[in-house]
């Protein structure tokens, strides 16, 4: 029978990993504050990161649209690709850690002609082999092929990290549009409106002028609000072309009809909470965080790879089986074969690559410290900023709201005035123009607020599963 030598092997794998030379990671402090600027309302609610996007937009429309988005858009598509890459890439780091066996079998046959061999006749001589062996196994005394297996394991989830990320903000990106949209269509509609009202307003005026009872200053002023308001609307029926392309592009598709907002800004998404936690725990559940987070990881694991360079490696090539110059005797007993080549290579003198080497990850990992406390400040005053919009909306929108209320009566006794003819054309047109005005900023505001609760969400994190 044929002995095989794999217990030696076995020992010298156990070797493997048994120093680990990568510094111990410890997670850089917060270079935030530990709360947030007061702000005079708090929304009151879940938590963001405890929310599913699908029960945060409360639009069937508009969830019907992100889930379109999530299944066509590129962006998604590449960081997904990414990922399936990333993956692939660990699986064959880890497959490093393993001994490769191969098994083989062959057979050699050649004949030696009479005038070279040593008895003068011809010969024929035939050899058979099978056998199972490893090549240039790397025990991993030092710890470096777990460290690039670490290393390719925090790269993964770095960018699976980043693709969360990216499907939060495309869910949040198209949410904004779509209430873009929405606005502008509520700005077309008040326009046609604006300009229907002055169109009737301009044929009343020239009536009165061809009976003598309008100026030609007054036919002239109530010409230009009818252009005007005709141009307005023309703005706005382009604005809301360029509207559904931005939408088509996040989406990746065609957008059906029936998921198209209508001509009314209406409540779309919900409040969330801002958590009394301290905001460096809070911001550390954002998948931005995480990954800057797992790429500083990789980065130190990386100085340990770098310090196992400076030690002896150990390879392995080993095979064993079975040869014969017979194919029936080539499982007999006695025909064993076997052969074991360790290799241990020492660096002596490689000119400071090994050094250099090693610095290059350290500040490596020092650049990764700053780029993840960037990523937390700038995820900080994302939120610090959502929130100081926040504090003043509820204000801004009860004041707009009085003033379009007030507008609209100025205007309504002023038009009421003017066709009694108790006072000029010019009062009644600059109680409509404020009207407008304050129509408008109010849809404006309205979206900002409908936009301000998407950021909220986006920026604290979401709520993904």
């Amino acid at each position: 029978m044929i002995k095989f030598h794999w217990p030696l092997l076995a020992v010298l794998a156990l070797l493997s990993g048994c120093i680990n030379l990568a510094p111990e990671y410890q997670r850089p402090e917060a270079p935030v504050s530990e709360q947030w600027l007061p702000t005079s309302s708090v929304p009151s609610g879940d938590a963001a990161a405890d929310i599913q996007w699908r029960q945060f937009f409360t639009d069937s429309r508009l969830a019907r649209l992100q889930t379109l988005a999530l299944a066509n858009n590129r962006d998604l598509r590449l960081a997904s690709l990414n990922i399936e890459k990333a993956q692939a890439q660990y699986r064959i780091q880890r497959a490093a850690a393993l001994p490769t066996i191969n098994a083989g079998v062959s057979g050699t046959h050649s004949r030696t002609p009479g005038s070279l061999s040593s008895s003068g006749a011809a010969s024929t001589s035939h050899e058979y082999s099978a056998q199972l062996g490893l090549s240039s196994y790397e025990v991993d005394v030092f710890g470096r092929v777990q460290n690039l297996q670490d290393e390719a394991l925090e790269d993964y989830l770095a960018l699976t990290e980043t693709r969360r990320s990216t499907q939060i903000s495309l869910v949040a990106e198209v949410a904004t549009a779509w209430l873009t949209l929405a606005a502008d269509n509520e700005h077309l509609q008040l326009a046609e409106e604006t300009l229907r009202s002055q169109q009737a307003t301009y044929e009343l005026t020239q009536r009165s002028h061809e009976l003598g009872g309008s100026s030609g200053l007054a036919l002239a002023q109530a010409q230009t609000t009818v252009e005007s308001a005709r141009g307005d609307a023309a703005v706005y029926a382009s604005q809301i072309l360029q509207d559904r392309n931005a939408l088509r592009l996040l989406v990746g598709s065609d957008i059906p009809d029936e998921l198209l907002p209508g001509a009314s800004l209406q409540l779309a998404a919900l409040l969330v909470q801002v958590p009394d936690e301290l905001p460096s725990s809070l911001l550390q559940r954002r998948p931005d965080v995480l990954a800057a987070e797992h790429t500083l990881k990789s980065a130190n694991i990386d100085i340990g790879a770098a310090r196992a360079a400076f030690f002896p490696s150990i390879s392995l090539t080993a095979n064993a089986g079975s040869a014969s110059s017979a194919l029936s005797g080539l499982f007999k007993a006695g025909s064993g074969a076997w052969t074991f080549a360790p290799s241990v290579s020492l660096p002596i003198f490689d000119a400071g690559s090994n050094r250099a080497t090693l610095d290059a990850a350290k500040v490596e990992r020092e650049i990764q410290v700053q780029t993840y406390q960037q990523t937390l400040q700038t995820a900080f005053k994302e939120v610090a900023d959502a929130l100081a919009v926040r504090s003043t909306l509820d204000q801004r929108l009860a004041a707009q709201q009085a003033l379009t209320d007030a507008s609209r009566k100025s205007f309504e006794l002023a038009d009421a005035l003017y066709r009694g003819g108790s006072q000029s054309y010019l009062e009644a047109l600059d109680a409509q123009r404020s009207l407008y005005s304050a129509q408008q900023d109010l849809i404006t505001l309205r979206l900002a607020e409908q936009s301000n609760r998407v950021s909220l969400y986006k920026v604290m994190g979401g709520g993904w599963n």
